[in-house]
């Protein structure tokens, strides 16, 4: 087994807070989470709940008010090591980060110019291929389904080859052929040993998860979820 294959990744974050209108809106309190290779982590919790300022936050979207992100021990900062934070994150939010008026093709070599991956290789056998890209690898943006979108959104989110994977409600408003052929895809990043973290609301999305975490009020605690949705939604109000 060579070095790197015994590093064992690991996701930490510590005392993470943030607030909107000067501090007036608490959205995250306290939050603290970890995440072990071939893991998916589901976050749970009704719609404002602060599921997506999590995300965006660990994503280094938004600026955190306190706490900490660490990665296999280290912490790092987004703004100073970009190249880095590549190499660890990918991230696909719930809004289309897609140029409209481009095709899947051109929207893949923006994201892939520096990639260490080859475009290529992973449309014919690789991540891009299992998704299904090149089905409408010449398609405008603006003439794509929903699924077309959200399959190539992940796919640009994989240039890097990142190691954790933040995933927005990824299968909603998809039709059953596309949340399959996502899901099929997740199954094979955590079998790599990878990490997703999924904010979701749908059963099928959080049958994938390892561990469930409900967020309200602000604070992140651990769920104990035994297949009883009915129980799981009652834990919201």
């Amino acid at each position: 087994m060579s070095p790197k294959e015994m590093i064992k990744y690991e996701l930490q974050v510590k005392n993470l807070a943030k607030s909107f209108c000067h501090g007036q809106k608490q959205v995250l309190k306290d939050i603290n989470l970890e995440a072990h290779e071939g893991e998916c982590i589901g976050i749970l919790g009704d719609n404002g709940c602060g599921k997506s300022t999590l995300l965006s936050v660990l994503a280094g979207i938004l600026k955190p008010d306190s706490g900490t992100v660490l990665w296999n021990g280290q912490k790092y900062s987004c703004k100073q090591q970009p190249r880095k934070h590549a190499d660890i994150i990918g991230y696909v939010p719930q809004e289309c980060p897609l140029i409209e008026e481009l095709t899947a093709k051109d929207n893949l070599k923006l994201w892939y110019c520096d990639s260490p991956l080859s475009m290529e290789q992973e449309l014919s056998e690789g991540f891009l291929g299992m998704l299904g890209i090149p089905d409408f690898l010449n398609v405008l943006v603006k003439h794509m389904s929903g699924g077309m979108k959200k399959r190539l959104s992940i796919g640009c989110a994989m240039a890097y080859n990142p190691h954790v994977l933040l995933l927005d409600e990824p299968g909603a408003s998809l039709d059953l052929i596309c949340k399959e052929r996502i899901e099929v895809y997740l199954k094979e990043y955590k079998r790599q040993r990878n990490i997703i973290l999924l904010a979701t609301h749908e059963e099928r999305e959080i049958n994938l998860c390892d561990r469930i975490y409900i967020l309200k009020n602000g604070v992140l605690l651990p769920f104990a979820y035994d297949g009883n949705i009915h129980t799981l939604i009652s834990r919201f109000s």
